[in-house]
């Protein structure tokens, strides 16, 4: 069964994510960052994010699709696109 969970929620998931994944301070997730130039997140701790998120969200994150996920904001929306699974 999927549910819709609220972007506040998400992106405090993606927050905490980020945090275990790669040390980022959560204050600093804000739908404007960027992995790159913002939180210095290289491809290969991006690639380790996609995987925690798609096991934490429910949801599966093509590669195609990374390439089009550059903001943190961008990722919360695609995950909130995705549908989240209880």
């Amino acid at each position: 069964m999927t549910v819709t969970t609220a972007r506040p929620d998400l992106l405090a998931g993606l927050a905490e994510v980020l945090e275990e994944v790669a040390g980022t301070k959560p204050e600093a997730v804000v739908p404007s960052a960027g992995f790159d130039k913002d939180l210095d997140i290289d491809s290969l701790t991006m690639v380790e994010v996609v995987v925690a998120c798609e096991e934490r969200f429910g949801v599966t994150i093509p590669d195609e699709a990374l390439e089009n996920l550059t903001t943190v904001g961008d990722a919360v929306a695609y995950i909130a696109d995705a549908g989240v699974a209880a």
